[in-house]
């Protein structure tokens, strides 16, 4: 029977828990700078906080023997002040947490990073600090990534060695551990002793790691929700600084502002530089929902994360309301967090680890709880949301969700409200409910309202002003019926659905020549000057029987197809077609029309309306 004295256990499990709860606290703290540090030599700190985990434990320990030995500069001062380091516990843990810290460091930092970036951005539309969001939304999310960083600290100051013997050295009692006790064991011969020692700390860590994932696995959700509700109420004091943070911000923008307050407008004049393009946007709104419309990577995007300041641009000045929010030539750029602006975006970035309830209340911290209440309940019942209060994000459908995004932006009373294509992930009958909702919002909404969308449909019924952008550039700006209706080049037409296009020659102030349609057209409108193209739209063909009007052509039918309501048809002018891809025109009629009109024999009339035909520059 083995008649061993057992403070190694003792030694090695209160070092292990003091080093793990110093690497817990610092390296969270480590993870926190580094994943808000965008300064110069990132690389090389991530590297000197990381150097204990790549190092061997010998080479650790010297260099803390240097660090910290008499000769050094802080021994000698430890010296004078009666404190000794070398060869003591105390030692010990240095070396213990020295070696746990990068694991620590790392693991968190690394679950930090993946924490959807649009939660951080939406966190501070919604006017919360950047304490208390992290606080309130990374560390909570990041919990996995704590609970693991937390197991690799025990695991690894548990069996730490080669830097404890050389700082600590093995004093039995004092600072001989497990792993010291191993290898004097195994180097004495007794290999019986030494086996005791390693099943035994296999059995601690086993143990400790079992119950730590226990404690994350099975009752993670439970527990995330308590984590969440300590660190809120953590929270609350840097929601007091902000209180008077927004105070002194309020003064500073009335002091800086000297434009009167517009209400309902916002003027933006910016440029910014991007890797495909230089984004150049100018416009003012005049208090009617404006829709900027423009395909995939034209600036849209962009040009609301410039307005409420996720990004910042190049150059140029951004007012809203007579509040200037950022004016490049006056050093002016006012945080998100203070810009009062709701921001929707296109995936919805509900905080997952938060109820219904929480997601909206989370930019009202700032009131008391009385006003709190009356917010949430008001937005509740006008977004249809009675009953979901306490739900989760991943409880909810496409639309619930979308309403419960609409409903926390417009709940902090925003001065803009900002949609990011916020229908483009719904499914085709979630679309219409959700579209009806907004047009009910945007009618008693007082504020300004951009909604960014790449569909014209969406665009049209749901906004009364367009902006059409492409490649950064704003080339068209007005009433939806002005630009729909009269687009003044191809690329407006284009963005704005229009299926037919034909290059064009001017004949007189009356008649144009259509090259591609190979036909002479009589035109109404003033023809610009250089003219280049000639659209029409898809559903603006009429088909008489006779050939008794200007713009009417002998055609035929080369291939169609249809949906449920609607059949597309594409036609060739002046002869029948040789093969399928033989067609001049796009034409959509109802399903009506198409019964009257698929009878007919060949050829057909299709008449191109003067009041129809688009007259474009280029």
């Amino acid at each position: 029977m083995l008649n061993l004295d057992l403070s190694p256990v003792w030694i090695s499990l209160k070092t292990a828990s003091v080093a793990t709860a110093i690497a817990f606290f610092l390296g969270i703290a480590a993870a926190r700078w580094m994943f808000s540090y965008q300064g110069k030599g990132k690389g090389l700190i991530d590297g000197i906080f990381t150097l204990p985990l790549v190092l061997p434990p010998t080479v650790v320990g010297f260099l803390l023997l240097l660090l910290l030995g008499k000769n050094s500069p802080i021994g000698q001062l430890l010296n004078q002040l009666g404190i000794t380091i070398i060869f003591s516990w105390s030692a010990t843990v240095i070396a213990a947490t020295v070696v746990a810290f990068p694991l620590m460091y790392k693991t968190v930092l690394g679950a930090f990073e993946q924490v959807e970036t649009n939660l951080i951005h939406c966190a501070r539309t919604l006017g919360a600090s950047e304490w208390r969001i992290f606080w309130q939304v990374i560390l909570p999310l990041g919990l996995p990534g704590v609970v693991a960083g937390t197991i690799l600290a025990f695991a690894r100051a548990l069996g730490e060695f080669g830097a404890t013997l050389m700082l600590a050295g093995s004093i039995p009692g004092k600072t001989q551990t497990i792993a010291i006790a191993i290898f004097f064991a195994s180097e004495s011969g007794n290999m019986t002793e030494a086996l005791f020692w390693v099943l035994l700390m296999i059995g601690i860590a086993l143990g400790a790691i079992s119950a730590i994932n226990y404690w994350s696995g099975t009752q993670q959700f439970s527990n995330k929700r308590v984590i969440t509700r300590c660190l809120l109420f953590i929270s609350q004091f840097s929601v007091l600084i902000n209180r008077f943070s927004l105070i002194r911000t309020h003064k500073q923008q009335t002091t800086n502002n000297q434009q009167p307050t517009t209400n309902n407008q916002l003027f933006l004049n910016l440029k910014k530089h991007l890797p495909s393009f230089t984004l150049e946007t100018t416009f003012t709104t005049n208090g009617k929902p404006l829709g900027l419309l423009g395909a995939s990577g034209s600036g849209k995007s962009m040009t609301l994360r410039c307005i409420a300041g996720l990004e910042t641009p190049t150059e140029g000045r951004i007012v809203l309301n007579g509040r200037v929010l950022f004016d490049s030539k006056r050093g002016i750029n006012i945080p998100t967090p203070q810009r009062r602006i709701g921001f929707v975006f296109q995936n919805y970035a509900l905080f997952p680890h938060m109820s219904v309830i929480e997601n909206i209340a989370f930019g009202l911290q700032h009131l008391p709880k009385v006003e709190q209440r009356e917010q949430i309940l008001k937005y509740m019942n006008i977004m249809q949301l009675k009953g979901l209060e306490h739900r989760y994000p991943h409880q909810l459908s496409g639309g619930q969700q979308q309403r419960v995004a609409l409903a926390r932006a417009l709940a902090i009373a925003p001065d803009a409200l900002l949609l990011d294509e916020p229908l483009s992930a719904l499914d085709t009958y979630l679309r219409s409910q959700i579209e009806k909702l907004l047009t009910e919002v945007f009618s008693t909404y007082e504020g300004v309202t951009l909604f960014v969308t790449h569909k014209l449909e969406e665009a049209y019924r749901i906004c009364d002003n367009l902006l059409v952008m492409s490649e950064g550039k704003a080339i068209a700006y007005g009433s939806k019926a002005d630009i729909f209706e009269r687009p003044t080049t191809y690329t407006v037409a284009q963005i704005t659905e229009c299926k037919n296009f034909s290059r064009t020659t001017i004949i007189d102030s009356q008649h144009i020549n259509a090259l591609d349609w190979n036909c002479t057209l009589q035109v109404i409108e003033p023809i610009p000057n250089p003219l280049i193209y000639v659209g029409i739209r898809a559903h603006h063909f009429s088909f008489p029987k006779e050939l008794d009007r200007e713009n009417t052509f002998p055609c035929w039918l080369v291939q169609m197809s249809e949906t449920q309501h609607r059949m597309t048809l594409y036609l060739k002018l002046h002869s029948a077609p040789t093969n399928p891809q033989e067609y001049h025109l796009q034409v959509e009629i109802f399903k009506e029309k198409w019964v009257e009109l698929k009878d007919r024999s060949f050829p057909w009339f299709v008449h191109l309306d003067p009041l129809r035909l688009m007259l474009m520059e280029g």
